[in-house]
């Protein structure tokens, strides 16, 4: 497909990117108030599920409120990475993409696997929407 017309797994992998990218910028206490919170909130679908690395399950309020509430909660240090991003099931408006979500946070290390369910929505800045997430935590590699 032409750049034009991008592909679904195209279109998620660049929300899952730029979605990271709001969190360090919205999370970073010396960049926060540049931020628009509303990128987040319209990416957030109707009926988001999120099974947190706990095991936790939030709703769509909840991850809203939650990001909300955490602005400006990191110092310059905090740093996301997303790593081995691939897409898995896939249909003609909804894909699963797999990838691995490291962070750098008061000088430590996690990591996490997560598997994220997107649909198409033309109102969304990549064309898609958040509607499942799942995350679990995985050992970080020793330094």
């Amino acid at each position: 497909m032409s750049a034009s017309n991008p592909t679904l797994f195209s279109q998620a992998s660049a929300e899952v990117i730029g979605l990271h990218r709001f969190f360090v910028d919205w999370f970073v206490a010396a960049r926060a108030d540049t931020v628009d919170f509303t990128r987040f909130e319209g990416v957030m679908g109707e009926g988001l599920t999120m099974i947190a690395p706990s095991g936790q399950i939030l709703g769509r309020d909840a991850v809203i409120d939650h990001v909300r509430s955490s602005r400006a909660t990191c110092d310059d240090g905090f740093a996301i990475s997303i790593e081995d991003i691939r897409p898995g099931w896939q249909t003609e408006d909804s894909i699963v993409v797999l990838y691995v979500e490291a962070q750098l946070r008061g000088g430590k290390h996690s990591r996490r696997q997560s598997s994220a369910v997107f649909t198409i929505s033309s109102s969304a800045p990549n064309g898609v929407e958040w509607r499942h997430l799942h995350e679990t935590w995985l050992q970080v590699p020793e330094r």
